[in-house]
């Protein structure tokens, strides 16, 4: 592996990790995650055909893994632990952090294609065919699944009080 396919690596490892993040809710899973998804992108590396974008091929890495780790889960008897919310970095304010740990528990309620799809088109800012190819399904499946867990997120945060007084139209 050439220095420059190494450091195109390297640069991937902090979107990486706030994606993993998003998608486990939980920091020591999302480390795992993303070691998990570095060493399968090192070892496999020689596969990457160059046809598309590096970090859409590692993002694709960790969303199958994610996957895996998921439908493992399923398989694995269900033992349940007081469920602890996932720790969201202190905001300059404490309106701002309530409103960060609301959105996030609202994302993780999400089914996580839905969960993933936003979190690639609006955290990582990818573009539906970077997304597409991310998630390995076609540009118009990310244009659906991105109006669903918009719509399905929208209707989770309005079921809260809203933070902002309406304006009514005085005549």
């Amino acid at each position: 592996m050439r220095a420059e396919d190494e450091a195109l690596i390297v640069a991937c490892i902090p979107s990486l990790r706030r994606y993993a993040r998003g998608l486990t809710g939980d920091r020591e899973r999302a480390d795992d995650l993303v070691q998990d998804t570095l060493e399968r992108a090192w070892s496999r590396f020689s596969r990457w055909q160059r046809r598309g974008e590096l970090r859409a091929w590692m993002f694709g890495i960790m969303h199958n893994q994610f996957i895996d780790s998921v439908r493992a889960q399923r398989r694995q008897p269900e033992i349940q632990a007081d469920a602890e919310l996932p720790e969201v970095a202190v905001r300059p304010s404490q309106a701002d952090g309530l409103e960060v740990r609301d959105l996030d528990r609202c994302l993780l309620q999400l089914p996580p294609d839905l969960r993933a799809v936003i979190l690639l088109v609006g955290v990582e800012e990818f573009s539906y065919r970077e997304a597409a190819l991310a998630l390995d399904v076609p540009v118009g499946t990310v244009m659906s699944r991105l109006s669903r867990a918009r719509e399905r997120l929208g209707a989770l945060l309005g079921a809260r009080p809203a933070a902002v007084p309406t304006l009514h139209r005085v005549k």
